[in-house]
């Protein structure tokens, strides 16, 4: 279990109501934003301390890992600077009868501040260019001594959840639905003609046009070694929800994965680095692993990739990958 502290004054009430934390995935500049990166850190049965108008109003606790959707409809006009596509982690929160007001308290409090990315300044004053950041179990004690008795009700919730033999994560929403809204805009673009629609539409299912393209430079799959393309798919690197249309059909921008690998590809349980090398997210569970074909106890080589393919392959690592420990 780890802890978390989540600045909420902005989208309290639609997160808190809506049981999710939301989050865009980089800066309106393009760069990467720490505390929006710790969304792909945080694991079911972790704990959130959610502060707005300077105290601690509620309490959560994780029930997913962190997947990309698309901003909250009800969050309106809020973060206009904000990209249409972001990070979310469900959650199950409980607001407090008893919200603890940190800046009563820095005596105590003071020295168990993180030393970098700490969410409150040193007088107790809320630091409102943080997001989601981690906290020290000391730290979390502490508030838990302040809040009382809300606070160990959902300590033990998210002890529950931690447990993998107990995990009763709540399963990801489907993307069918963000999909299907990116397919109808495409079957009415004017400026395409019907060949190119069907090419299209067909490659979110990964047959057609793209299909033939991928089978054009990949043989088999890259982890299993299944030659066999009546038994393979082919996977898009960079998700086609997230591609223009010129990528959806890109051959650079697939590969040609066996079922089991595709779903682990597409759920960013793994991915490669730009030499071949197979990369497992920490979050994956290994025996599951293991059953599906991933050799988890060494590492492992599946050949040289495109240069096209190695760009497309930068974007999965940094967008779907799930990383749950920030690199470095």
């Amino acid at each position: 279990m780890r802890y978390w502290w989540v600045n909420q004054n902005q989208t309290y009430a639609q997160e808190i109501s809506g049981g999710y934390l939301w989050s865009p995935k980089r800066k309106a500049n393009g760069e990467r934003n720490a505390f929006y990166e710790s969304m792909r850190e945080v694991a079911p049965g972790d704990v959130i301390f959610s502060f707005r108008d300077t105290r601690v109003a509620a309490l959560g606790i994780a029930r997913s890992y962190c997947y990309e959707s698309p901003k909250p409809t009800e969050f309106g006009n809020i973060g206009g600077n904000w990209g249409p596509i972001g990070w979310k982690v469900e959650a199950a929160f409980r607001e407090l009868a008893n919200r603890v007001r940190p800046k009563d308290h820095m005596p105590e409090l003071r020295a168990l501040l993180p030393v970098k990315y700490s969410p409150l300044r040193p007088t107790g004053d809320g630091l409102q260019s943080v997001y989601l950041t981690e906290i020290s179990s000391a730290l979390a004690a502490a508030l838990y001594r302040l809040i009382g008795h809300e606070a160990n009700q959902v300590a033990e919730v998210g002890s529950t959840v931690g447990q993998p033999d107990r995990l009763n994560v709540t399963p990801e929403p489907t993307l069918e639905e963000w999909e299907r809204r990116i397919e109808s805009s495409i079957e009415v673009d004017g400026h395409l003609d019907e060949t190119d629609r069907r090419a299209l539409i067909l490659a979110r299912r990964g047959q057609g046009l793209f299909r033939a393209n991928v089978l054009g430079i990949e043989r088999a799959c890259r982890v299993t070694k299944v030659e066999r393309r009546e038994h393979l798919i082919a996977s898009h690197i960079k998700p086609w929800r997230d591609s223009s249309n010129d990528e959806r059909l890109s051959s650079e921008n697939g590969l040609l994965l066996t079922p089991t690998i595709d779903h682990l590809f597409d759920k960013g349980f793994i991915s490669f680095e730009g030499d071949g090398e197979l990369i497992v997210s920490p979050v994956a569970d290994p025996t599951s692993l293991q059953r599906m074909g991933i050799p988890v106890h060494r590492r492992v080589q599946v050949g040289a990739f495109s240069e096209g393919q190695r760009k497309f392959l930068d974007y999965h690592r940094d967008n779907i990958l799930r990383l749950w420990r920030r690199p470095g």
